[in-house]
């Protein structure tokens, strides 16, 4: 019996018509298979991570180029003894790569522009790469299941790598799928955050009011969902810091009162002011002048209390918004096994 070391890639070069040995075959195959393989794998590795596609387009192109180069040498290559299924299957590995990088990336790409603008857009996007991600795997795949039975047609023994890029890959996505769930519910809140603060700044007391509410239930049923959650290895950073986050916005909303007990106490210092100015000086009452600086003064405390709550929660969201991205990074950083 014929002995092999099994990886996950297999060595693709010119292959020679009617070759004799079947391990000298199959082996022929393995080379461009493997880097291209690893080469997919440090791409997807980059966006996942860093979330942005569009700063690796130019590797993109080169992968294009490289898959090509490798499917037409595929195509051209002999079957072994008429057993075409094992060529067949790098052939078609080749055109779903061609395939994902061509359409899957570039609709990526594109989707990445427009990620942050809704929660809807951001799902969509990571849901594209996920797709994107798991034809990679399952092709991948495919051309495992075919170089097995091709082993096993030739009597070929296939000794198990222990450091196959393929169960890196099975780790990885088990790492990125935690860490895409938990970034969701953390910008579903973000988001909503945003819109609460894009409200105050256009003095909308409804809006505010709406949005407030509206950012407490989303907290209040994402933070149901994160107890019921738990992180690779049972790392539950990525969960803890998002809970600390939500801690902060439930706060928050307690303080919306103040933003809007401060405007419609502007509002009603405005109009009292335009009231006093139109009247002359020699007809304003001293009840006037109370009314006008009880007003002036209700307004200063509303506006110095609100003033407080804003530096405060400005600190407290720029430190929470840090360590969460820091401690995201450092999760993957420590699940994602490297590459080579």
């Amino acid at each position: 019996m014929k002995t092999i070391l099994l990886t996950t890639a297999l060595i693709f070069t010119a292959i020679v018509a009617n070759a004799q040995d079947p391990v000298e075959y199959m082996n022929q195959f393995t080379n461009e298979y493997s880097v291209i393989q690893q080469d997919m794998w440090d791409y997807t590795r980059t966006v996942s991570r860093g979330r942005s596609a569009r700063k690796v387009e130019k590797r993109r192109m080169e992968l294009i180029s490289t898959v090509e180069s490798a499917l037409k040498k595929a195509e051209r290559a002999s079957d072994y003894e008429g057993d075409t299924d094992f060529r067949d299957a790098v052939v078609e590995y080749f055109q779903i790569i061609d395939i994902v990088l061509k359409e899957d990336y570039e609709k990526i790409v594109d989707m990445e522009e427009i990620a942050e603008q809704s929660y809807d857009a951001m799902e969509a996007y990571m849901m594209a790469r996920d797709a994107a991600s798991d034809k990679q795997t399952e092709a991948a795949e495919m051309v495992n299941v075919a170089q097995e039975k091709f082993a096993e047609a030739f009597d070929i023994e296939l000794i198990a790598s222990e450091d196959k890029l393929d169960e890196k890959m099975k780790i990885a996505g088990q790492v990125y799928d935690h860490y895409n769930e938990v970034f969701l519910i953390f910008f579903k809140s973000h988001k909503q955050e945003m819109y609460l603060l894009d409200a105050m700044a256009a003095q909308d007391i409804s809006a505010i009011e709406q949005n407030g509410e509206a950012l407490k239930s989303v907290v209040e049923a994402d933070m149901e969902k994160l107890k019921s959650m738990s992180g690779y290895a049972n790392d539950d950073a990525m969960i803890d810091a998002t809970k600390e986050l939500f801690k902060f916005y439930l706060d928050e909303v307690e303080e919306v009162q103040l933003t809007v007990d401060f405007f419609l106490k502007k509002e009603r210092f405005e109009k009292i002011k335009e009231n006093f100015d139109q009247i002359k000086d020699k007809n304003k009452t001293q009840e006037d002048v109370d009314e006008y600086n009880n007003a002036v003064n209700e307004m200063n405390e509303a506006a110095q209390a609100l003033n407080e709550s804003g530096e405060k929660n400005n600190k407290l969201r720029e430190n929470l918004v840090n360590d969460w991205n820091s401690t995201a990074e450092k999760y993957t950083n420590k699940h994602v096994p490297r590459g080579k």
